[in-house]
């Protein structure tokens, strides 16, 4: 459809918002791929329950199992303004742009070494993922992963049990957190500790 000369008002609406821009509006229908929202401004969609869109990702930092997990129908929402999406005449919004980053908090006060307990929330061939709190998921990987080693062995996780980890890593910008068993991550200790250097004798 040619949004732009079928719906000319609708395209010179989206085209006037600015990322960054916060945009108020009523949830109008909830899909599994996204909510629509119909927007407190701007003219209606003429497809489309609203001229906002929020796609799963961007409804909550945490991760979710359904978009009612955050937001139901009717319920009122702002939302960022991330882009204008051409090819459906949308305004493509982030819900958790504007809700606090548990990833970072997290960052600023856990590093390498950090003890925690968590609960095991999926495994893969490659590795099992747990979450250690505060919607923050790290991975205990079993073969080399990024260049990390394996740091836990399949038979000791199981979805829903609760389990003693050890951070190794923490990588800020691609929001990922590593994590070992305790005994693996001692082993791992010991085989990154410097030989002991011998001491140099004069023989008299």
């Amino acid at each position: 459809m040619e949004w732009q000369s079928e719906s000319p008002d609708l395209w010179a609406f989206l085209g006037s918002l600015r990322r960054g821009e916060i945009l108020s509006g009523t949830v109008a229908a909830i899909e599994r791929f996204g909510v629509f929202v119909a927007l407190d401004d701007g003219p209606e969609h003429p497809m489309f329950p609203g001229v906002g869109f929020i796609t799963i990702p961007e409804l909550s930092w945490r991760h979710i199992d359904a978009a009612t997990d955050v937001v139901e129908v009717g319920q009122r929402v702002p939302g960022e303004f991330l882009q204008f999406d051409t090819y459906n005449a949308e305004a493509r919004l982030s819900l958790r742009a504007l809700l606090p980053d548990p990833f970072q908090a997290f960052a600023d006060h856990v590093t390498a070494g950090h003890a925690l307990r968590g609960t095991v929330v999926r495994v893969l061939p490659f590795g099992a993922f747990v979450d250690i709190g505060d919607g923050v998921v790290g991975l205990v990987p079993f073969k080399e992963v990024h260049g990390r080693p394996a740091t836990g062995t399949p038979e000791v996780f199981q979805v829903g049990a609760e389990v003693s980890v050890v951070v190794t890593d923490v990588e800020r910008p691609q929001r990922r957190v590593f994590l070992a068993v305790p005994e693996e991550y001692r082993a791992l200790r010991a085989s990154r500790r410097p030989a002991a250097r011998a001491e140099k004798y004069v023989l008299p």
